[in-house]
């Protein structure tokens, strides 16, 4: 077996592209050795800034002797058969082999194959896979037609230490590699990984991403304790920065007091955007004028100069945020309203300043159901979007709402109303908190119930991996605010309102907004019409809900059985089913009375299709000749009454235990009794006993939706 170890040295490799990059030179190789049914121990791969490093400790140093035998024509077969038969296998005719079986003599050409050298296959792919490297992005150089994610250097790629020789595009593989760009630039000859490795570091160079975390989170946390304070965890920025740095330098350095005047969200996005720096918190949580960086350079003065050089950029930056911030408070949110207007939202669905107006009406209709200040949530809708057309958000877009959140205290206005705009996009995704103030709910469901009803309305619903518009995301945020804050209506009645009432004007304006016809459906019993839009969409957040619940455990026939009861989208009560239903059918009684409803609901199915008609409606008791089937009737008399008052009581535990009390009776009535009775009389009335086992069970789900 051999070591081998493969480099790739180029200009920098942006951060974001590093790790991916890394798994793919290893998935690429990978494959390609297996092809050449090369054995090989674990793939290692590695990545800097400047280098994507591949490593193998154990790999065959030839591929494996092939022996091959082909079966030809028969040997009496036509003289221009044979000969084809030879061109193929690359023999003559006195090197083949006669053999007899049941059908004659053929023909037989066996061909010994001598394995080839790795370095050999080798030099034949890598090329192959270095052209073809699937970069998100690539560029040419010179005058070559090599594409790569930055002008490429050298390749280093050796083979128990001997150069496996190839080229491309004046780019001959080596044994070479360079240190430090700064600190040791020097070239650097390898024979092996442990010295590879060791080199680099000499040379300042950490190949390793992990250790250079490691590094940075380690020294960062020191001069943090040192100072008093707490590094504001970012992980996401502790990856990008070990990507731009092969000799990770943490320091620290300090902004003038003075910037703390601004908001802390805008400081620490500034400084982290756009500098990569980490922020500082002291004991109390609140942000210290301190701040660390990663620097790529080992200094005589321990850092001195750098330090100065990043303040003096960071506090360019910071007076930026700053004069903006002071710019914007000369004006009020209410004072932004009318640049909305000007603000494209969609091209269907008409202007942002249109699309407040619509959020203001849905916020105030929300509050109104789930209890909280109508006019609170209206004014948050209101002045919601005020903040897009700030010198804050255009310097820091990530920060819309929170900056309004800000600007709105700032005026005075009421915390619930700050608070409504500060949380208006949330939840953003399965990380982020649910608002549970009710304005601010009110507001955050607004934002999502327009943008779904909106979009499907002019039929630009999801299709398969794309979601341009992120409805997805908007439904799990829905089903989210609603779930976890226990709120109770009809999901489809509010869809239904919202296209029919709220954005009418919409489509009166735009013909391609046109609201879908209307329907009369009957939901719960209660006659009431709705939106083809909305249901669509109850179907479409129905989806979404299954794909949440499965993340939590909960099979997709288990959330269908209690949808089919529950067609409205009272998303607390339908989980409640779920929940109860999840418990019900993991017992014995719940797995066994599943069984009995099955068995019942089959011969229902086979003996309606085969008479025509349904079997449903009251049993006649004089017609209930055994004990078991009147059993069965009592039984069924008795649970009904307690199913259905639990169900009206949304007891839903309740209800499925005193389903459980069923499933003796039910055991008995088929152990026992002849459903298909010669007298047709006393077979349509067990028939109805069987109808009736299948109703009272669905009063509390659908019990035919689950599998097994």
């Amino acid at each position: 077996m051999a070591e081998f170890l493969l480099e790739i040295f180029s200009e920098e490799i942006p951060a974001r592209m590093q790790e991916k990059a890394a798994a793919d030179l290893a998935r690429l190789v990978t494959a390609k050795l297996i092809d050449a049914k090369l054995d090989h121990s674990a793939v290692s791969s590695y990545v800097t800034a400047r280098r994507l490093t591949l490593h193998i400790g154990d790999l065959s140093a030839e591929q494996p002797d092939i022996s091959e035998e082909r079966r030809g024509p028969r040997a009496d077969a036509p003289e221009k058969a044979i000969e084809g038969f030879l061109r193929g296998a690359g023999l003559t005719r006195e090197q083949l082999v006669e053999r007899e079986d049941k059908k004659g003599t053929f023909l037989y050409a066996v061909i010994d194959q001598k394995g080839r050298a790795a370095s050999e296959i080798i030099a034949e792919f890598m090329p192959e896979i270095i052209r073809n490297f699937p970069w998100p992005k690539s560029q040419r150089w010179g005058d070559g037609s090599l594409r790569w994610v930055r002008p490429m250097h050298s390749i280093l790629c050796i083979l128990d230490g001997v150069i496996v020789d190839f080229e491309l595009d004046g780019i001959k593989a080596s044994n070479k590699t360079y240190g430090h760009r700064f600190m040791a630039p020097d070239e650097i000859t390898v024979s092996s990984f442990a010295d590879y490795q060791a080199d680099l570091e000499k040379a300042f160079v950490v190949i390793d991403p992990t250790i250079r975390s490691e590094k940075i989170e380690k020294d960062a946390q020191a001069l943090a304790t040192k100072a008093g304070l707490e590094i504001v965890k970012d992980n996401a920025l502790l990856n990008e920065v070990a990507g731009l740095a092969e000799y990770p330098v943490t320091l620290i350095g300090e902004f003038d007091k003075e910037f703390l005047d601004v908001p802390p969200e805008a400081l620490t996005s500034a400084m982290r955007t756009h500098q990569k720096y980490f922020s500082l918190n002291d004991k109390n949580g609140t942000l210290a004028n301190k701040f660390i960086f990663v620097s790529n350079m080992k200094t005589d003065d321990n850092g001195a100069k750098i330090v100065d050089g990043n303040e003096r950029v960071l506090r360019a930056r910071l007076s930026d945020t700053k004069f903006f911030w002071d710019q914007d408070l000369k004006s009020t949110l209410a004072d932004h309203i009318p640049a909305l207007d000007n603000i494209v939202f969609h091209a269907k669905l008409g202007s942002v300043g249109a699309r407040v107006e619509r959020l203001k009406s849905i916020a105030g209709y929300i509050a109104e159901v789930i209890g909280a200040d109508p006019e609170k949530a209206k004014q948050a809708a209101m002045l919601s979007k005020s903040d897009l057309v700030t010198g804050m958000v255009d310097e820091c877009p990530e920060l819309q709402g929170l900056m309004g959140k800000y600007f709105a205290l700032h005026e005075g206005l009421d915390t619930l109303v700050a608070g409504g705009i500060a949380e208006q996009y949330s939840p953003k995704g399965p990380g982020d908190n649910c608002p549970s103030v009710p304005v601010s709910i009110a507001v955050a469901l607004a934002e999502k119930i327009d943008t779904l009803v909106g979009f499907f309305r002019i039929n630009e619903m999801p299709t398969g991996s794309k979601d341009p518009f992120a409805l997805r995301r908007a439904a799990l945020g829905s089903i989210r605010l609603i779930s976890e804050n226990k709120l109770r209506f009809s999901l489809l009645k509010l869809f239904t309102h919202v296209d029919r009432d709220v954005l009418a004007d919409v489509g009166k304006s735009n013909p391609h907004a046109a609201g879908k016809s209307v329907l009369t459906g009957e939901i719960g019993g209660v006659s009431q019409e709705n939106s083809i839009t909305a249901l669509e969409l109850r179907d479409f957040v129905f989806g979404r809900l299954q794909v949440h619940l499965k993340d939590k455990g909960i099979g997709h026939d288990t959330i269908l059985a209690a949808f089919q009861v529950e067609t409205d989208l009272d998303l607390v009560r339908l989980l409640a089913r779920v929940d109860a239903l999840q418990n019900f059918i993991s017992t014995d009684d719940g797995e066994n009375l599943l069984a009995g409803y099955k068995r019942a609901a089959n011969i229902l199915k086979a003996e309606e299709k085969k008479d025509g008609i349904t079997h449903q409606g009251d049993v006649t008791v004089t017609l209930l000749e055994l004990a078991e089937e009147k059993a069965i009737y009592k039984a069924l008399s008795d649970a009904l009454k307690k199913v259905s008052q639990d169900v009206k009581n949304e007891n839903f535990e309740g209800a499925m235990s005193h389903l459980s009390s069923l499933r003796g009776p039910i055991d008995n009535f088929f152990d026992k009794v002849i459903v298909n009775s010669d007298e047709a009389e006393v077979r349509v009335n067990r028939l109805k006993l069987l109808s009736q086992i299948r109703a009272t069970m669905n009063l509390v789900v659908d019990f035919s939706k689950i599998e097994g």
